[in-house]
């Protein structure tokens, strides 16, 4: 009895623990969502660009992802990255090259992700998911490079959000055909062919090779 009795408050000790910590959580939270509204709110406009963490200087789409953030900085646009190596780093890099703010949204993570040092304006962030609120609220403009999960993770919630209307619609590029070509036949053949989703919805991507063609793009749509 006296067994079952110790067990039963151990139980309730770690179910109140557990509580009380995401009560606090929520404190995290808030004040994540707080410090980015006020340092990204006069932000604009801006451009997000996401790819692949792996990618090094000299790698094709490292030095493009530097020319079209360079341009797009070059044509009064700000560059929103996760802050971090590779196709973020060129992101960064090219807007700093541009004269553009250079924003750099940080996700602590175990592996990978270091900040890198183009971002002139730098946040850290604990919750992917607070996280990529910034990268929608503060765009004018998704470009998409080539890129693991984390890369297709942002590029479908933005897809998401402007199919269900939770935001406007606004130009989502992806860049390089040859990259890209094979998920939007899968996304043709399979879901839109079992009608998963409507055949309309795949105007909300624009799939393009050259940085001039991407900048004329986002320019046709956003006003500086």
């Amino acid at each position: 009895m006296q067994k079952r009795t110790t067990e039963k408050h151990e139980k309730q000790y770690v179910i109140d623990a557990m509580t009380v910590s995401d009560s606090w959580r929520l404190f995290k939270i808030l004040a994540e969502f707080v410090d980015g509204f006020e340092t990204l709110s006069e932000i604009y406009p801006a451009v997000s660009i996401f790819g692949s963490a792996r990618v090094r200087p000299g790698d094709e789409s490292y030095e493009k992802a530097v020319v079209i953030a360079r341009k797009l900085a070059q044509n009064g646009f700000h560059i929103i990255t996760g802050g971090g190596p590779g196709i973020m780093e060129a992101g960064n890099r090219g807007a700093r090259e541009g004269g553009g703010k250079s924003v750099g949204l940080n996700i602590v993570l175990p592996l990978e992700q270091e900040p890198n040092p183009y971002a002139n304006l730098k946040l850290d962030f604990q919750y992917f998911f607070v996280r990529k609120v910034m990268f929608v609220k503060y765009a004018q403009a998704y470009v998409g490079m080539p890129g693991g999960f984390g890369t297709m993770d942002e590029i479908f919630e933005a897809l998401t959000l402007i199919q269900t209307r939770r935001i406007k619609p606004f130009p989502v590029i992806l860049v390089g055909r040859d990259y890209w070509n094979g998920l939007l036949d899968w996304v043709r053949n399979t879901l839109m062919a079992g009608r998963y989703i409507a055949p309309e919805d795949l105007d909300f991507v624009t799939v393009l090779d050259e940085p001039d063609e991407v900048v004329y793009t986002i320019k046709k749509y956003v006003i500086v």
